[in-house]
């Protein structure tokens, strides 16, 4: 029993990507956030009204019975386990995310902030992400091609039902590079301590004036930690 969530929305094609790469592994459940949730974290809004609606949609020549959460990534686990599945599922996935969650502040992530909900709860959790140009960071591009993403979500994920992590694991992070394919060498990473996303104020002239703030990718290889997931 796989329940599998994201922070892009029900309707993200890297859901659905991996949907189609956990398939054969198991009873997928897909509960994941009705709208766009990046940079939530392990956030639990108290204005999301947790309303959960049952959707059939058509992806890949067939028809899946999945359910949208008007809430965060965390809270769409949260529904998955105790609405939906009224269970506990042998594994938690979360992705596949647009972007890549790597560095000091990786928390920041709905992507991670789901599988981490996960870990609390005792459950082995899977966070994976794919890199792409920042430009895509919020979109559902159709463009992205999730293939050498999907085949690692399920290699990984295979790995994760039928061996136990070490005592003090409880979030496994896959990342992907842009342009990685199946045959793309895999290494075994810690997190960086630098930041990798830089957060850039807006330019205003009043603090009362709209300005959420940006962000920029920012990395110095030479200063990076040789076993890092930013070097890596």
């Amino acid at each position: 029993q796989i329940l599998l969530t994201n922070d892009d929305s029900i309707h993200s094609p890297g859901l659905w990507a991996a949907a189609e790469a956990l398939d054969p592994l198991g009873f997928v459940h897909v509960v994941a956030p009705r709208d766009q949730q990046t940079s939530t974290g392990h956030s639990m809004p108290i204005h999301s009204s947790g309303i959960i609606e049952k959707m059939t949609l058509h992806v890949n020549g067939r028809d899946w019975q999945v359910y949208s959460v008007d809430g965060s990534p965390g809270q769409a686990v949260t529904h998955g386990i105790f609405d939906v599945m009224k269970d506990e599922p042998d594994l938690v996935v979360s992705g596949i995310n647009y972007g890549e969650n790597i560095g000091a502040a990786l928390t920041i992530s709905g992507t991670i902030g789901a599988a981490l909900e996960a870990a609390s709860a005792g459950i082995p959790a899977l966070a994976v992400s794919m890199q792409t140009g920042q430009e895509h960071h919020f979109s559902l591009s159709q463009e992205i091609d999730f293939s050498a993403a999907g085949y690692f979500t399920h290699l990984i994920a295979e790995k994760m039902l039928t061996k136990y992590l070490p005592f003090d694991v409880d979030v496994l992070k896959v990342d992907v590079p842009l342009g990685a394919t199946p045959e793309t060498r895999w290494v075994v990473t810690r997190q960086s301590r630098r930041r990798y996303y830089f957060p850039i104020p807006a330019k205003r002239k009043f603090l009362s004036d709209r300005g959420p703030m940006g962000y920029e990718i920012r990395y110095e290889p030479e200063r990076m930690e040789k076993d890092s997931d930013v070097y890596a």
